[in-house]
């Protein structure tokens, strides 16, 4: 499957290039010969090499336990990305938002999970006239109370084709989703009576259960998944349909593929999203791939790369990336080219405590590792990709143009 693939000139717009770049379009990048130092910071990088082997560690993991990817596309909202999932193998593209999944169709993308419950009546409307316009196109979404079946129902009334829904189930303290089995069993029995809505499985979320990888937050998210399970089990779904059993964060895909693989005649499909580029923060600590899944560990394919403006006082530096470049809701950036600390951010400056015998100076370029995607490429509207971050000068070998 070939995406139509963003492809704009580069412009006074296009924060971290140079003037030099303005003009060229994105495939231009490639050959324009340009290098880390040629950049304007605070930018944000990502590494090929990486992209390639946290692809190729997962994707090979899944296949060997029989599930299916559906990666989260929101975690960078940029078909070129996507582009490399589905060329993997990922059999769709997980959103969160109607809108977001419009920008995948869009795209090309074939088989869009909006992973979440669609209550706007106007954007239910637009998915059917989406499904109505293409008859290879399949979008899912989820539903969690019989008022949301209502407004779906009564939303695509004269779609020419059914929307695939499948229930969602929470927990207690859980996010969004019916809260127990039982209550998700009449969601089931509504979605199945509305003439232009098609029963399509179980769907839930498992993050919230397993603050990290202790003893207790697996258990904890394990008994949730069973939940799903027993769930699945009780359903009946129309004729011709292949269940989905779909969770799985990119904390616990590992529980996910284990648990949800009980059901049986279900697809189990992972929306694990933040994998393609992990990060130095809150998946390199939760992430189990390496020696719990008996793989390689994942790598971050992101950094940013922040100038110092100022030393006020002795072992403080001023950057130039702050709340509006780097992401810090979990986790702050960590300095990796110098020994120190971030100890805070502002909209435009970063506060870089330097460790005991550690010195930068003015005009200084420090790399910093990232905690989250997920928040890191909202804020860029073209990410610049680079070689080898720990070469002397990385040379700049692509660009790619984010959605949000």
């Amino acid at each position: 499957m070939s995406l139509q693939i963003p492809d704009p000139v580069i412009g006074a717009w296009t924060k971290g290039f140079p003037a030099r770049a303005h003009g060229l379009r994105l495939s231009d990048i490639p050959g324009a010969a340009m290098h880390l130092s040629d950049l304007v910071t605070p930018v944000m990088t990502v590494h090929e090499a990486s992209l390639t082997h946290n692809e190729e560690t997962v994707f090979a993991w899944a296949r060997e336990r029989g599930v299916l990817l559906a990666p989260h596309g929101k975690t960078t909202m940029a078909p070129a990305f996507w582009q490399r999932l589905l060329d993997a193998g990922a059999w769709g593209i997980a959103v969160a938002t109607p809108w977001q999944a419009e920008v995948a169709v869009d795209a090309g993308v074939d088989t869009v999970l909006i992973a979440d419950a669609v209550t706007d009546p106007s954007a239910a409307r637009r998915l059917g006239e989406l499904l109505s316009a293409d008859a290879d196109l399949r979008i899912l979404c989820w539903a969690d109370s019989i008022a949301g079946v209502e407004i779906l129902a009564a939303a695509l009334a004269d779609a020419s084709r059914p929307l695939d829904v499948l229930v969602e189930l929470g927990g207690a303290r859980g996010r969004t989703g019916a809260r127990t089995a039982e209550e998700g069993e009449p969601i089931a029995r509504a979605i199945t009576a509305a003439p232009n809505l098609r029963l399509a499985g179980v769907a839930g979320y498992e993050g919230p259960f397993g603050p990290d990888r202790s003893e207790a937050s697996i258990a904890a998210v394990d008994q949730y998944l069973e939940t799903l399970v027993d769930l699945h089990r009780s359903l009946d779904y129309p004729q011709g349909v292949r269940p989905i059993l779909t969770a799985g964060g990119s904390a616990f895909p590992d529980r996910a593929a284990a648990v949800l693989s009980r059901g049986e005649g279900a697809e189990v499909v992972l929306r694990s999203g933040a994998f393609q580029i992990h990060d130095d923060g809150f998946y390199a600590r939760m992430s189990p791939f390496g020696a719990v899944t008996g793989t390689a560990p994942l790598r971050s394919a992101m950094h940013a790369w922040s100038r110092v403006v100022s030393q006020p006082e002795e072992g403080l530096a001023l950057l130039d990336a702050g709340r509006r470049d780097v992401p810090f809701d979990l986790g702050l950036p960590v300095p990796q080219s110098i020994e120190g600390e971030v100890t805070a951010l502002n909209d435009q400056h970063a506060f870089l405590r330097l460790a005991e015998g550690a010195g930068v100076a003015v005009g200084d370029v420090v790399r910093l590792g990232l905690s989250h995607p997920c928040t890191a490429f909202d804020k860029w509207r073209v990410v610049a990709v680079i070689d080898d971050p720990d070469a002397e000068d990385p040379r700049v070998v692509g660009a790619v143009a984010t959605c949000f």
